[in-house]
């Protein structure tokens, strides 16, 4: 069995929008070097600066290096039929791959990621990156930050590997498709054995421990291996397999208590690679102030972030319906709910279904407001969402009080006796936000069967 041992050097992060600027194969067979092949490479626009002097590559040395497409043929001829070994083996095939087939040449090729490799064979090490396990481990590290310098240091040290693998990690590594090259290098495997099929939200961490993406899966197991399980060259699935560094995750009853917790969890941590709901605000809500005559006005307006809504509505029109609704049966005055213009009561002429409202003293019609703002409340309902729970023995359950989502968890039996000042206490308080409680209103009308509803 042989293996290409590739090292390459880029302008970015992400192959669909940077190019090679160094390329380095080694081939080997596990114990020697057979062959070598290095050339610097024209990606066809500038080297970023920082990077010119990370690697010491210049825009004068490449510009009369050749194109990749110069080289593919090469490069493939060197590749084929070899296990591709790598140290972070994802981010060297993504580029060459890509690269490959935009040249005409069809690439696939088992991986083998000597991060991995040594996380098995030398545990315990404080890093596993090719600047800090080389001169841990006695190996000549030579030229960093070029191809072939960091080329021949992979080479050593996956002949060190080889020769202490006395379990036969490198078979395992390499038996058939394993979907442990896949994973980014610096995410233990047995973070991902130990996720349940069951349904979950999951939590991706850098290197410092903060969270960068949320998400939620019917099934967690299947859904967090499907982030790692292709070599997609765009930006975002770049970033993931450079940050991520760690992964936990908790387990819920149901799929709609994962999306919940996916919301609760994303707008109170904003994770980074989030982006689904970052945009998500309640548009529109009914808010009540009091003018400089004294008088308590309703309004529907857009959300403002320093006053709470009364109630909120998906579009204006839900909301304005609402405020006639209110206005007629409490007499209120069109004007001084904004549903009619000022000029409408002006020189004594009340506006439409106003009944000289607005010519009370404010005390009077302050009070119907109250009434309304005190209708509306009540009317809000509220409920108790019953479901299965995360074993036998137990049930789920998700509670709106006065149209509000406000606490979701699991209680033991099956029978459903609790009032709701008692499932209060047993749950778990949670924000309220639109999204979900649209996600719930939802799913309420879908099976009332599951449905309490408290007076």
């Amino acid at each position: 069995m042989l293996y290409a041992i590739v090292d390459i050097e880029t302008t970015g992060s992400h192959a669909s929008a940077a190019g090679i600027t160094d390329i380095a194969i080694v081939i080997h067979d596990g114990q020697q070097v057979l062959d070598t092949y290095q050339t610097l490479v024209n990606p066809q626009h500038p080297i970023p600066r920082f990077i010119q002097g990370l690697t010491g590559i210049t825009d004068q040395m490449v510009a009369h290096a050749p194109v990749f497409e110069e080289i593919a043929e090469t490069v493939a001829r060197f590749l084929r039929g070899k296990i591709f070994v790598a140290h972070n083996v994802n981010f060297d095939y993504s580029f060459v791959k890509a690269c490959l087939e935009h040249a005409g040449h069809k690439f696939e090729a088992r991986k083998l990621c000597t991060i991995r490799y040594a996380r098995k064979v030398v545990p315990g090490l404080r890093r596993y990156g090719l600047a800090s396990i080389c001169p841990e481990l006695g190996i000549e590290h030579n030229d960093r930050h070029r191809a072939l310098g960091d080329a021949e240091a992979t080479a050593r040290l996956f002949a060190l590997l080889v020769a202490r693998d006395t379990t036969g990690e490198l078979q395992t590594l390499l038996k058939g498709r394993n979907s442990e090259q896949y994973l980014p290098p610096h995410v233990p495997v047995e973070q991902l054995d130990v996720l349940p099929p069951s349904p979950g939200v999951y939590y991706f961490y850098n290197a410092s421990g903060k969270p960068v993406y949320v998400g939620k899966a019917i099934n967690l197991k299947k859904r967090v291996r499907s982030h790692f399980s292709n070599n997609k060259t765009n930006r975002q699935k770049a970033d993931f397999l450079r940050e991520i560094h760690r992964i936990s995750y908790t387990p819920v009853a149901t799929d709609l208590m994962a999306h919940i917790l996916e919301s609760v969890e994303i707008r109170r941590l904003w994770p980074s690679h989030n982006r689904s709901q970052r945009g998500y605000h309640p548009r529109f809500g009914l808010f009540c102030y009091e003018d400089r005559n004294g008088y308590k006005r309703l309004m529907v307006e857009k959300h403002r972030m320093v006053a709470p809504a009364l109630y909120s509505f998906n579009t204006l029109n839900e909301g304005y319906r609402q405020l006639r609704s209110l206005a007629e049966e409490f007499t209120l005055c069109p004007r001084l709910c904004a549903l009619a213009p000022d000029a409408d009561c002006a020189g004594g002429l009340p506006a439409d279904g106003c009944n000289d409202a607005c010519k009370e003293a404010p005390a009077f019609y302050n009070a119907r407001v109250d009434a309304a703002m005190e209708a509306l409340q009540h009317r809000l309902p509220t409920f108790a969402l019953f479901d299965t729970g995360r074993q036998a023995g137990e049930q789920s359950c998700i509670l709106v009080q006065k149209g509000n989502l406000c606490a979701m968890g699991y209680m033991a039996g099956t029978e459903i006796t609790y009032s709701c000042e008692q499932l209060l206490e047993v749950l778990d308080p949670i924000p309220d936000n639109d999204y979900i409680r649209s996600l719930v209103y939802r799913y309420a009308g879908d099976f009332p069967e599951k449905v309490i509803h408290f007076a």
